[in-house]
């Protein structure tokens, strides 16, 4: 499979020189299957980029999976382009809990007065499969959910093809426990000996003081879960939206610094917009 970050930026997007080499908007991530689907994780404002993308190479059906439905993570879907063509089709995959429904969760984003076209009005047709524990399958992908630990829940995914493992787990508290949420000795089951690791790094020690419960990691235990849990890559993900390109930069160089000291041979990066891996 081929992984593309097309946004790797949490709560809103920025935008600014700042912000160039890892980017600026939210949440959305493009897989492409040895078989040729398109598997899409999250309709962040990344998500607009990859519409233009996929529009040029005419491509009519994607599968979307949401982790959960807060704003950064669904902003982006009204502008995603395919929507408004026919012959589209989506399917959709999530659970909503208790929140609704995934369509109801999804048309609130092309809701008048904030939206001027209305979610009924698109021409794209949808399909709805909530997903929020069993395994299943896309093409060749074999797709597994885990719990978030976050304010409303989530889930976060094991995509397994040929033997090759990505796991994404974004939004997730690994120090504080939310309703549905596990205890980090599961997370770190569920993420045994993947090839790749891309886990909610939001915060450093300092801000997480002030901000215990708002749903998000510090570097430091996403870093310790994919040492423990013998992944080969890790990717920091959901970049705070004051972190600038000098600072990310300096909590890789830490993460390095603790790989080396503790003879890990693991792979450590910050996941940026534009990323390619394949696996």
């Amino acid at each position: 499979m081929i992984i593309k970050c097309w946004g790797a930026r949490g709560s809103i997007p920025v935008s600014g020189r700042d912000y160039l080499k890892y980017g600026g908007d939210t949440t959305c991530i493009e897989i492409r299957t040895k078989d040729d689907n398109i598997i899409i994780i999250d309709t962040g404002s990344g998500i607009r980029e990859l519409g233009k993308k996929v529009f040029e190479e005419k491509r009519d059906r994607f599968s979307i999976l949401f982790t959960h439905f807060h704003w950064d993570h669904i902003m982006g879907f009204p502008f995603f382009r395919p929507i408004n063509n026919e012959g589209t089709s989506i399917d959709f995959y999530g659970c909503a809990f208790d929140q609704g429904s995934i369509e109801e969760m999804i048309s609130k984003t092309m809701v008048s007065p904030h939206f001027p076209v209305n979610f009924n009005e698109v021409k794209a047709k949808f399909s709805y499969v909530t997903v929020c524990s069993t395994s299943f399958h896309i093409g060749s992908v074999a797709v597994t959910p885990i719990m978030l630990s976050h304010p409303n829940k989530g889930l976060g995914y094991k995509f397994v093809e040929d033997g090759k493992v990505f796991l994404f787990i974004t939004d997730n508290e690994l120090t504080y426990k939310h309703p549905g949420g596990l205890d980090f000795e599961d997370y770190r089951e569920f993420c045994s000996n993947a090839d790749l690791l891309m886990h909610d790094s939001e915060y450093v020690e300092e801000e997480y003081e002030a901000k215990r419960t708002w749903g998000h990691s510090i570097y430091n235990d996403a870093l310790r879960l994919a040492m423990e849990s013998g992944v080969k890559s890790f990717g920091l993900y959901h970049h705070n939206q004051n972190r600038t390109d000098d600072a990310q930069d300096a909590i890789v160089g830490e993460c390095q610094r603790i790989i080396a000291e503790k003879k890990s041979a693991l792979n450590c990066f910050a996941v940026y917009q534009g990323m390619v891996i394949a696996l």
